[in-house]
């Protein structure tokens, strides 16, 4: 599968939807090791930390929790794994996280070396094994999104986030950044059917000057189509990609 060469637009942040934003932030920071930067009502953002000229010291995407009343009903289709560098790091970022707060989870994953949790609010996630994989990762080793095809998923992913697709042996694809800094978008086999609105969902970005009409445009001729999801009028669009999972392109921005 080809790299994307062009960047028209790029993943700008995870978005998770939040009975109480501020609550889930801060149990997110505890797992990340990431500051609360920005906090009102009913918008938390959790982002890699800066030196003192405002450079992030590691690699990352913002965390955004927004108010939602809407409860989960379902599993996650988007998910966060977080990354370990050895097994006492695994056991010790799976305690602190029980302490803040997370359940343990079956998603049906049987006898594997990752462990699956539950944030405070049924959020699935991976507390992943050490994985050479992830050395430049950063906190988060991928955002993992489930997909009936993921090869058929990956050049629209990629052409919306201008990283490279790699297949995988067993058919899942992860892309990657061109710099190979952060963590990975990981489309994973799933056959289970979407039957609601995801409550984390990834926002896309034009860069500053870009025009966000076009990126729209060039996202539905990939396959996106129109959604409502109760945002009303906003500078942002909300579109669906070709298996229904929700995004928002954002504003232009650097």
């Amino acid at each position: 599968m080809a790299t994307v060469g062009a960047m028209p637009t790029r993943l700008h942040s995870v978005v998770f939807d939040a009975a109480d934003p501020a609550a889930l932030a801060r149990f997110w920071s505890s797992a990340t090791g990431w500051p609360v930067t920005y906090e009102e009502p009913d918008e938390v953002v959790v982002e890699p930390p800066e030196d003192e000229s405002g450079v992030p010291t590691e690699p990352g995407l913002p965390l955004i929790f927004g108010r939602v009343d809407d409860p989960k009903v379902v599993k996650n289709r988007v998910h966060i794994d977080l990354d370990a560098r050895s097994q006492e790091d695994q056991a010790a970022l799976v305690e602190r996280l029980l302490q803040a707060g997370a359940t343990p989870a079956d998603v049906g994953q049987r006898d594997v070396p990752w462990v699956v949790l539950a944030d405070p609010e049924g959020n699935e996630l991976c507390v992943l094994d050490p994985r050479d994989d992830y050395e430049r990762s950063g906190a988060i080793a991928a955002i993992v999104l489930d997909t009936p095809d993921p090869a058929a998923l990956a050049p629209f992913w990629a052409a919306a986030t201008g990283w490279s697709a790699e297949p995988e042996p067993d058919g899942d694809v992860r892309l990657v950044r061109p710099d190979g800094l952060g963590p990975h978008l990981e489309l994973l086999r799933n056959d289970d059917a979407k039957v609601a609105k995801n409550r984390v969902h990834l926002d896309v970005a034009p860069g500053a000057g870009d025009d966000q009409a076009a990126e729209v445009d060039r996202l539905r001729a990939l396959g996106a189509t129109d959604a409502d999801v109760g945002q009303g009028t906003q500078t942002w669009v909300v579109l669906a990609d070709p298996h229904g999972n929700e995004l928002c392109v954002l504003s232009p921005r650097d």
